[in-house]
């Protein structure tokens, strides 16, 4: 009796704690976060994140023509697509000009609230192509992502060129 009653306390325990933590992140194993666009940095400069976590935007406008994004944050399974990503200033005004590769970042925890302010988390995908029509694609896994990116509300996904951020998903679902 006591092992059938340590065993139903333990499943119930189990159960209500990851009840608790699918209702924090508004996900259950299975479901997908989903940015329904993309759209290229509008302010040059713009800073995502916080402390070591932050990311600096690129220090021109860019724009994009689409996209989406999709993130399954319990397998670290990212889908992005990126179409006509292109400068919207300077000399390369329409062309991606000298930017060959992106690379798609989650910023996690983006006000550093569960590092008590300090940080946000940054998981990055590997380095894709970017064509000459500003298109990018990139389906694969990353692998177990942080407890920030599954329980913390406030996930960012941005599109990187080095280390600036020239566009981001909106429309997070």
């Amino acid at each position: 009796m006591k092992t059938f009653l340590r065993k139903s306390l333990i499943v119930s325990s189990l159960v209500l704690g990851a009840g608790a933590i699918a209702q924090t992140a508004n996900a259950a194993p299975g479901d997908s976060l989903r940015w329904q666009s993309v759209i290229g940095i509008a302010q040059a400069n713009n800073i995502v994140g916080t402390g070591a976590g932050a990311v600096t935007g690129g220090g021109q406008p860019w724009s994009a023509s689409g996209g989406h994004v999709s993130v399954d944050p319990y397998t670290g399974k990212i889908d992005f697509d990126v179409n006509g990503l292109v400068n919207a200033g300077g000399n390369a005004i329409g062309t991606p000009g000298a930017v060959v590769q992106v690379k798609g970042t989650l910023v996690c925890d983006t006000n550093g609230s569960a590092s008590g302010g300090t940080t946000s988390i940054l998981v990055d995908t590997p380095l894709v192509d970017l064509s000459e029509a500003g298109d990018a694609h990139f389906h694969g896994t990353v692998g177990a992502l942080p407890a920030q990116c599954v329980n913390e509300p406030d996930v960012a996904f941005l599109i990187r060129a080095g280390s600036r951020w020239i566009a981001n998903g909106t429309l997070l679902r």
